[in-house]
């Protein structure tokens, strides 16, 4: 490694080449695109992670001990979360600022988890059928079924569709307002900050997902149009 190259960990999506997915690692790709930072991706496949991450970082709490994403800072520091990571690297890297003060990321960061709470009926049966490569699909089978108390097929029929749709289009309608407040395409108007690149990520999960997903997400919206604009902008940095 480079003296001034960091490791990003994330979880691959096809053999050749790997491409990000996940929302959460899709921030950190966005943030070190944005900051201009010389970075690697170390791909790890999910039943990897704990035996990758635990000799290096202590277990974040809850359930999940150790997860993605992760960086090797060129000192050789471990940071995991997302978070953790941007609030670090504002710290090293004040310029470009990700205006972590800003009021639009912490109503972004609650938007963002209740989207994503909502959203588990659709995508948890989903990821394993569209994105993930085989060596993960067992494991994203255990411990997501584990997680939801049944079988993913039965989410999907029980829990999933317009139902589940329902429970989303709040927190998509409340996004378009927030972008609408000064007029786009970002949420301070014309000054990017880390809460577009939070929001970010759920679109380009949503379109990694499938189109079909993307479109439902759009039509319920309230204007697709801003988020539409939104992802252009911050486009030079995917």
């Amino acid at each position: 490694m480079a003296s001034n190259q960091y490791i990003l960990y994330d979880i691959p999506s096809g053999k050749a080449p790997s491409v990000t997915w996940s929302p959460n690692p899709w921030k950190t790709r966005l943030l070190f695109n944005f900051k201009g930072i010389d970075y690697r991706t170390q791909w790890v496949e999910y039943p990897d992670i704990k035996s990758t991450l635990e000799p290096h970082v202590a277990p974040n709490p809850g359930d999940t001990a150790y997860s993605i994403p992760t960086i090797v800072c060129p000192d050789g520091t471990y940071i995991m979360d997302s978070r953790k990571i941007a609030n670090y690297i504002e710290r090293q890297a004040p310029l470009p600022s990700l205006h972590l003060d800003s009021v639009y990321l912490e109503k972004i960061e609650c938007i963002w988890t209740r989207y994503m709470k909502a959203f588990v009926p659709i995508f948890i049966p989903l990821v394993p059928k569209r994105i993930l490569n085989p060596e993960s699909l067992d494991y994203w089978k255990t411990t997501r079924e584990a997680m939801v108390g049944m079988s993913l097929d039965k989410l999907e029929k029980e829990k999933g569709g317009v139902q589940a749709w329902n429970e989303v289009e709040p927190a998509l309608r409340d996004v378009t307002a927030l972008l609408k407040e000064n007029k786009g395409p970002f949420f301070m108007g014309k000054t990017v900050s880390y809460a577009d690149l939070v929001w970010v990520s759920i679109l380009l999960f949503n379109q990694k997902l499938g189109s079909d997903v993307f479109q439902e997400a759009m039509e319920r919206s309230g204007d697709s149009q801003v988020h539409l604009d939104l992802i252009k902008a911050v486009e030079p940095w995917f």
